[in-house]
């Protein structure tokens, strides 16, 4: 795969924190696999590993909340790329509310939605889950800097990879 990853290893984009709600249990991840995947209607997809705890929490949610970090919340993306849900409550020191469908929404995010859970698609190790957009908001100024993935990179997953 050399000659893919000289491709890959150009990419840059956003990391999100996905959250769900269900069941009784709550779970939280950092994503680096998202993306707008429509426009009319707008739909947004985002890949979680079928090993994360969010995964299985998220399959039996209606709803899922995604949030961008600003780049100075690298303690964020570290406490939910960094630990697993499994054993650690993530949510415990966060602010956060409940929004539309019981999704949780952390505060301090600069821009989040919901989206209600419209179907998943297969892709490898990860399903993507697309979603329909029915609440959003924020307080951080548009040219905030974002976390990038080269801004998590040295963030060791709470999880194995494969």
């Amino acid at each position: 795969m050399a000659g893919m990853d000289e491709f890959v290893d150009r990419l840059n984009p956003e990391m999100s924190v996905v959250t769900a709600a269900a069941g009784g249990e709550r779970a939280g991840c950092l994503v680096g696999f998202a993306s707008q995947c429509s426009l009319r209607p707008v739909r947004f997809v985002v890949w979680l590993s079928e090993l994360n705890h969010t995964f299985r929490v998220a399959r039996n949610a209606d709803v899922l909340a995604v949030h961008l970090l600003g780049r100075e919340q690298r303690a964020l993306a570290e406490l939910f790329g960094g630990r697993t849900g499994a054993r650690t409550d993530k949510f415990q020191d966060v602010r956060l509310r409940e929004a539309y469908g019981g999704a949780l929404v952390l505060e301090e995010a600069a821009a989040w939605f919901v989206g209600r859970i419209v179907t998943c698609a297969g892709g490898g190790d990860h399903i993507g889950f697309v979603l329909d957009p029915v609440e959003w908001g924020g307080h951080g100024a548009r040219d905030t800097p974002l976390l990038r993935m080269s801004d998590a990179v040295t963030i060791h997953p709470g999880h194995p990879v494969d």
